[in-house]
Order: structure tokens, then C-alpha cells, then sequence
């Protein structure tokens, strides 16, 4: 089935992997009423005019105050889901890497919805990722992010 196909709104979206020094991805915690927490990368739903790429480095700084070029695409995916705001949607989320320096983030540009609802950050290990006691989206972001490689290798 192509996204069209679901009878959904397609709700297009850029993702930021950021990733520190250390290896570890900053995640935020999303608390919504009536479900279970859950932890996704920076990133957000792309406005009419803008590219994924225009997405991801808007999405960067809005989420996490860093300014930086969002490089290539490293992956996709389109799971259905329901938004903070509780409508269906079909997804295209395209995930972009961000190399930082710093574990230093700013959350001073979150939105009043944002601020209600993004809880918590961290900073997760490619152990962590793969098995937390929360639900991390996506499920494979290890594989996706190259980490899952990373702690295989000795040293």
C-alpha cells in the first residue's frame, strides 16, 4: 500500500538524530493524557511550503536552540499514528544527522503545546535505545543512527 493509499492526511515530517561526542541521541519524553509515555527524536511536521531538509533545520533550532545543517537523509519511515492533538495520520517522517559538540540544548523556542507535553530530555546510549522501559520511536532508530555498529566494535 503506497500513503495515499490509507485514506489518511499524509502528514509530512523532518526528524533530527542528534548525536554527541559520546554516541548517545537526545530524545524527548512526550507526555499525552491518556497513553503511555513515549520518547522521539527533535523534529516536527513540515509547513506547506518547506522541504524536508527547510523541516529539519527549522524543527533543529525551534526544538533544541542548535543551529546546524541537517546534512543528508539517512532514513525513512511511514507508520500511522495519532497525533498530541489526536488526529490519524499517515507519516512520512525523513530522518536527518546532527553532530554536536555539546550536550547543551535550549527549549526556550518550544510552543505552548510543546511545553505541556515534551516532558523530559535525555541523552540515550544505543543500549538504552534498544532497551528501554518506555516506548522509543522509531523502534530501530540504533540501526537507523549507525550505533547499533558502534557498540559491537571493541574498544
Amino acid at each position: 500500500m503506497n500513503l495515499e493509499e490509507s485514506g489518511l492526511r499524509i502528514r509530512r515530517s523532518a526528524r533530527i538524530v542528534v548525536i554527541n561526542p559520546r554516541k548517545q541521541v537526545l530524545m524527548f519524553r512526550f507526555d499525552v493524557a491518556d497513553r503511555p509515555p513515549f520518547w522521539v527524536t527533535p523534529g516536527g511536521e513540515c509547513e506547506a511550503d518547506e522541504s524536508f531538509e527547510q523541516a529539519a533545520r527549522r524543527e533543529l533550532l525551534e526544538e533544541t536552540g542548535i543551529i546546524a545543517e541537517p546534512g543528508p537523509q539517512i532514513a525513512r519511515t511511514t507508520p500511522q499514528f495519532i497525533t498530541v492533538e489526536g488526529e490519524h495520520v499517515q507519516a512520512d517522517e525523513r530522518y536527518f544527522m546532527v553532530r554536536v559538540d555539546t550536550n547543551a540544548i535550549d527549549t526556550a523556542r518550544h510552543t505552548e503545546l510543546e511545553q505541556q507535553v515534551m516532558t523530559q530530555h535525555r541523552w540515550f546510549t544505543a543500549d538504552e535505545l534498544s532497551d528501554w522501559h518506555e516506548a522509543v520511536f522509531p523502534q530501530n532508530l540504533a540501526k537507523i543512527a549507525g550505533l547499533d555498529q558502534a557498540r559491537q566494535l571493541p574498544g
